[in-house]
């Protein structure tokens, strides 16, 4: 199968720097895969798993949750807010994560703010979780 140059990066520097047969990303619309020779492409990353084929045919796994899948004349830029190699995931402490972040909803009663930041890390740590199994 044909390969494409990825680069996967988020605030803390480059994760990923190869050649792919594919790369599949939860959108925020959906699941997207590109291929070689996609046609110019670029949109919002949603939160849920990534999925690198790598050109020897393994497939990695991450978390990755925000940020912006691109690309561009044959090569693809994914720009991450969190990418987290599935095999670097603490289950122990996303499944922490997970409860106190349900303790936070629970308590927010009718503070909103407090609500949709208790909702957000209760989704990072959900999408940490089903990628980790």
């Amino acid at each position: 199968m044909s390969t494409f140059h990825l680069k996967v990066s988020t605030p803390d520097g480059l994760t990923f720097d190869g050649e792919v047969e594919r790369v599949r990303v939860r959108m925020i619309d959906g699941d997207v895969c590109l291929l070689a020779n996609h046609m110019d492409y670029v949109s919002a990353v949603g939160a849920g798993e990534a999925a690198l084929t790598l050109a020897d045919g393994q497939v990695r796994t991450a978390a990755c949750i925000g940020g912006m899948l691109a690309m561009i004349n044959g090569e693809a830029s994914l720009i991450a807010t969190t990418f987290e190699w599935s095999d670097e995931i603490d289950l122990e402490r996303a499944q922490r994560a997970k409860a106190a972040a349900e303790a936070r909803i629970a308590a927010a009663k009718n503070d909103k703010r407090e609500l949709m930041l208790a909702s957000a890390k209760l989704q990072r740590a959900l999408v940490r979780i089903n990628v980790k199994h």
